[in-house]
């Protein structure tokens, strides 16, 4: 099978780390990416589950605000504004 280059840019931290995590579990970063890819491409999905993670955003006490505010803003007829976003 034929070999080629693939170019992937991150941040040089992490590149640190993930070479550091790839000699620690023995194998190299290339050798990762390849599993990563085998993986997604037999499981038809991204091999691992993927979330906000600690964005204050998503979490559960600014989710039931969220709710406690939408119930109020139709109980009580409020006006709904639409926001434009930039392009």
């Amino acid at each position: 099978m034929a070999q080629v280059n693939v170019n992937i840019r991150m941040d040089a931290d992490l590149k640190k780390q993930f070479e550091a995590f790839c000699s620690d579990i023995g194998m190299n970063m290339t050798t990762a990416f390849c599993v990563f890819a085998k993986m997604a491409v037999r499981e038809r999905r991204i091999p691992f589950e993927i979330t906000a993670g600690n964005d204050p955003f998503y979490s559960l006490e600014n989710i039931e605000r969220l709710k406690r505010s939408i119930a109020q803003l139709e109980a009580t007829g409020g006006t709904v504004h639409e926001v434009k976003l930039d392009d």
